[in-house]
């Protein structure tokens, strides 16, 4: 009777007969029982303890149907409802009323199906406001496998959600800024180089052809063109860099080959100077460093010319040159007056003048420029400063062992020095038809002046895209001269038209363009450019390519 009553049994004394000893089990099965209940009750107390008291999560119970069972005080805070209030009421008046009752059944369905459901969207709290929750529903089931219910927990990240889409904003921000960035890169390159592609190829004309008495004048004139070019030069690998926009070729590059070249060509600039630049010391064939070519020749002529420019009257520059295991180092060396110790610090900044005389020409970017490049081909460039005695400017490359010095380049631009053109005869002989698809009015005229000292070829001349492949297609040109740059087509998206050309498939294609990003020029090549002629274009590099693929002279 106490066992069916719920009571503990109270010990007995021991019985020797059977009788006794059943009811001795019984008492023991009986203790037994109620001290499991106990802990039983016990845990359940505990676990309700501890769930009402979590204030981070809302954690609750929902019937079969989706009715709210339990609430705990994270669920109240987060919610707004208080038990009282929610207990009995469906769980969908947690949701934005244009998901009701599609979303909440579908959450059920879900769980039933699976055993749990989780998502992150937007919740309705009792006042109206809405914040981003983090939710997983789980099915209930008893022993039988019959389901019981669920269990809903939320928790509320709307301040993790405020962070991921300021994240993503910046982010897009950043993006944007940088495709603007590139875009501006590409439309000043374009703006600034046209027009000089203009000045300085009719300048070359002029300088073909004029008397002797008018090279002079004309030099002038290459040699201001020029200067101007190597100041947007200057200015557009600076934000090149900035923006990251900038790959290198980093390749074995024989390190006499680079330095002969680059004293060859600021020798002009020393002899106007006065300043004389002492020969080279003798180095091993096989001594090369890991570099871009181009880019380390660059690097060259801006140490040596500074040193040219901020040297003393019949002054000297040298280049001393030391290896180690792993490394080359190489000096450029000034007898000029030195840099102030106070200087020093703004040396490699952009826009810093070593000297601020204005009758010295420069913009303060050719040093920055230099240890930038240097750094994006794993070296260093540094300077030890001896004030009234000169400076020397030191570059670190890593080293490597060429087989044979390695050949420059083929030059496609402007040539770095303003050197007379040599004059080209003219070749009647050659014959063909050539396309030139150019929207801008000087360069064309540049191209058809160009093309008198190649009489014997037929030109035929568009200002847009779409007129330049009509006359591809009709007329099948043995040679496309392309700019980058047309009104109604991009010159990319015509390259590819003309390569899907059955009557251009394999015609040589020459670009014409002021953009001088590397990306671009592999867009170009992938595309089946034949060949990249930047702006302003060398004529004679110009006029060799013609010869080069156009038909063999009669």
């Amino acid at each position: 009777q106490r066992l069916a009553l719920g009571h503990p049994l109270l010990p007995q004394p021991p019985e020797k007969d059977e009788i006794g000893q059943l009811g001795t089990r019984l008492v023991e099965a009986g203790q037994l029982l109620a001290e499991r209940e106990r802990a039983l009750r016990d845990n359940e107390e505990r676990l309700r303890l501890i769930i009402e008291g979590v204030k981070d999560y809302g954690i609750f119970a929902l019937d079969r149907n989706g009715y709210v069972t339990t609430w705990n005080a994270g669920a109240e805070r987060i919610k707004g409802y208080t038990e009282q209030e929610i207990i009995g009421k469906h769980f969908s008046v947690f949701y934005l009323p244009e998901e009701c009752p599609q979303h909440p059944d579908m959450a059920l369905r879900e769980a039933t199906v699976n055993g749990r459901y989780t998502e992150e969207s937007w919740r309705r709290r009792k006042d109206g406001s809405r914040f981003w929750a983090s939710v997983v529903i789980t099915a209930q089931y008893d022993g039988n496998d019959e389901l019981r219910g669920f269990s809903k927990i939320t928790r509320d990240i709307s301040d993790r959600r405020v962070a991921e889409i300021a994240l993503g904003t910046a982010r897009e921000e950043a993006e944007r800024a940088s495709r603007a960035k590139s875009e501006f890169l590409s439309r000043m390159s374009h703006e600034l180089r046209t027009p000089l592609n203009s000045i300085l190829g009719f300048a070359q004309l002029l300088d073909m052809d004029s008397p002797a008495s008018q090279r002079p004048q004309i030099g002038h004139i290459l040699r201001a063109g020029q200067h101007l070019l190597k100041l947007i030069n200057e200015v557009l690998d600076i934000a090149r860099i900035e923006a990251g926009h900038v790959s290198l070729s980093l390749e074995p590059v024989s390190l006499s080959s680079v330095l002969e070249e680059a004293l060859v060509l600021v020798s002009p600039m020393a002899a106007d100077a006065n300043i004389e630049l002492k020969a080279l010391p003798q180095l091993p064939d096989k001594l090369g460093v890991v570099a871009d070519r181009q880019r380390l020749i660059q690097v060259l002529l801006n140490l040596l010319s500074n040193a040219i420019k901020y040297n003393r009257p019949e002054g000297q520059v040298r280049i001393e040159v030391e290896q180690s295991d792993e490394r080359v180092t190489v000096s450029v060396i000034d007898t000029g007056y030195g840099i102030a110790p106070e200087r020093i610090g703004q040396l490699f900044k952009p826009f810093e003048r070593l000297d601020a005389n204005p009758s010295v020409e420069g913009t303060g970017l050719g040093l920055a420029l230099s240890k930038s490049m240097l750094e994006m081909m794993h070296g260093t460039l540094s300077v030890q400063n001896t004030p009234a005695e000169g400076c020397r400017f030191i570059l670190e490359l890593p080293l490597v062992l060429v087989h044979a010095p390695t050949a420059p380049l083929p030059q496609t631009g402007m040539p770095s020095d303003a050197a007379p053109v040599a004059r080209l005869p003219a070749h009647p002989a050659y014959h063909g038809k050539l396309l030139c698809i150019e929207d801008n009015l000087s360069s064309m005229a540049l191209i058809e002046t160009l093309m008198q000292r190649r009489p014997g070829i037929q030109l035929l001349s568009s200002m847009q895209g779409q007129l330049g492949l009509d006359l591809a297609r009709q007329h099948a040109p043995q040679l496309i001269l392309l700019d980058l740059n047309l009104p109604d087509i991009k010159g990319l998206e015509v390259l590819h038209r003309l390569r899907r050309l059955p009557a251009t498939a394999n015609t040589p294609v020459l670009m014409i363009t002021a953009d001088t990003r590397d990306k671009a020029s592999c867009e170009l090549k992938q595309a089946g450019a034949t060949a990249i002629l930047t702006k302003p274009i060398q004529v004679p590099v110009f006029l060799a390519l013609l010869d080069q693929y156009l038909p063999e002279p009669t």
